[in-house]
């Protein structure tokens, strides 16, 4: 432990790397330290969302979601080009299928022109058609500028590109960070395989940032609560149904965007994901459990009154977590012709969404900072897509309260 390192970053997702990345660019002499606790990055949000380029239009205009989401979108479309990451800027379609969700299109279509999203169009069911032919529906619009994107392998390439600037920097994998304290002027950080000490200290920690902040005398009255998302994938014979990205227009009564279709770097056609309570801050089985996030989350008020405010969603969620047919009945609503044979049980991602205690779902990005170090609070959908623009504010701040 006789290295002291300028910055030592917790978490090895994609805001994590991105921060590394923009600081190293920026300070090449400095000398960093990343600790990611399992044995690769990106392993849990960054890995396991839809791979999707947001474009930016649901958010509200002034917000940090959506001045980041169009200004990160643009700095991953160049980062991914310029570096040869897997991406496709193939469009996306958000479709109406009854009346009254009429209205709520022309909110977000609203947002989309106060947010400057280029390209957007207001379209009816026949031009829906010609885009996606499977497709019913009564309008909708087209956002040409979203796209997907391989997020996996933009946090490798932001942490391949980071290592290169600097051999006293280290980013390592499989170490989990169990406690920090202060000692003089700097930090030491006891990991399970080794101590490090550094002067400032970034948390990017995800699903563990409450805690994380907690640990480190943060005065957080929220509490992050895990929502586990299944996807459906399509089959062979389902694939032909889809061409690329379909989205229902979200109810603006649910914090969540509901089931869309996705085509993914690799050819597969994912369909989902659902937002059922999880028991386990990072289980992805339907039955994962544990006994500390279960108590953590069902001692809070905040999950009990976001349950209590969305019943009904939420036991429709549960009945759809564990039926193929009413899965495949929400997929009917976009694309009728569907059948059970089209779909078959796919992979499944865990968001951390930051609660307050009446129940309210902290929708904006939240970073706060003591004397000595940064916390990324929330950072929901579209988090990986605002990756490098989040990771400019993190440097930012850095430079301002770390005297850089």
């Amino acid at each position: 432990m006789d290295k002291t390192y300028d910055i030592a970053i917790v978490g090895g997702g994609i805001v994590g790397a991105a921060a590394a990345y923009k600081l190293q660019t920026a300070y090449p002499e400095m000398k960093l330290l990343l600790l990611e606790k399992e044995d690769h990055f990106a392993p849990h949000q960054t890995g396991n969302n839809s791979g999707v380029i947001h474009s930016g239009m649901y958010y509200t205009p002034g917000s940090k979601k959506a001045i980041n989401c169009v200004k990160g979108r643009h700095e991953l479309v160049k980062f991914a080009r310029d570096n040869k990451v897997a991406h496709d800027v193939c469009g996306k379609v958000v479709v109406a299928t009854e009346k009254k969700e009429l209205q709520y299109m022309e909110k977000i279509y609203s947002n989309a022109q106060a947010n400057k999203i280029e390209g957007i169009e207001k379209i009816d069911g026949a031009q829906i058609k010609e885009i996606e032919p499977f497709v019913e529906s009564i309008g909708g619009l087209w956002v040409p500028c979203t796209g997907i994107i391989d997020f996996v392998g933009t946090t490798n390439k932001l942490i391949e590109i980071t290592k290169g600037i600097n051999s006293e920097s280290d980013l390592l994998t499989g170490h989990k960070v169990t406690s920090f304290e202060r000692d003089g002027g700097v930090r030491k950080i006891i990991t399970t395989k080794g101590r490090f000490q550094a002067k400032q200290m970034i948390f990017c920690g995800g699903l563990q940032a409450d805690r994380l902040a907690k640990q480190d005398a943060v005065d957080l009255k929220e509490k992050v609560v895990g929502f586990r998302g299944d996807y459906y994938d399509l089959t062979e014979i389902g694939k032909e149904k889809v061409k690329n990205l379909i989205y229902p227009v979200p109810n603006p009564d649910f914090p969540f965007l509901g089931v869309h279709f996705t085509r993914m770097t690799n050819g597969e056609i994912e369909c989902g994901p659902n937002a059922v309570f999880t028991f386990k801050r990072e289980g992805y089985g339907k039955t994962d459990f544990s006994l500390k996030d279960t108590i953590d989350a069902l001692s809070y008020s905040g999950t009990w009154k976001l349950f209590l405010n969305n019943t009904k969603f939420a036991l429709d969620e549960y009945r759809r977590a564990f039926s193929k047919k009413l899965f495949l009945q929400t997929l009917q609503r976009m694309i009728p012709s569907l059948t059970m044979d089209d779909i078959k049980p796919g992979r499944a991602g865990v968001r951390a969404q930051l609660l307050g205690t009446g129940g309210e779902t902290r929708d904006d990005f939240r970073i706060e900072y003591t004397k000595d170090s940064i916390h990324v609070l929330n950072a929901p959908s579209p988090a990986a897509t605002a990756c490098l623009a989040i990771g400019g504010d993190i440097k930012k701040m850095a430079e301002k309260h770390f005297n850089l």
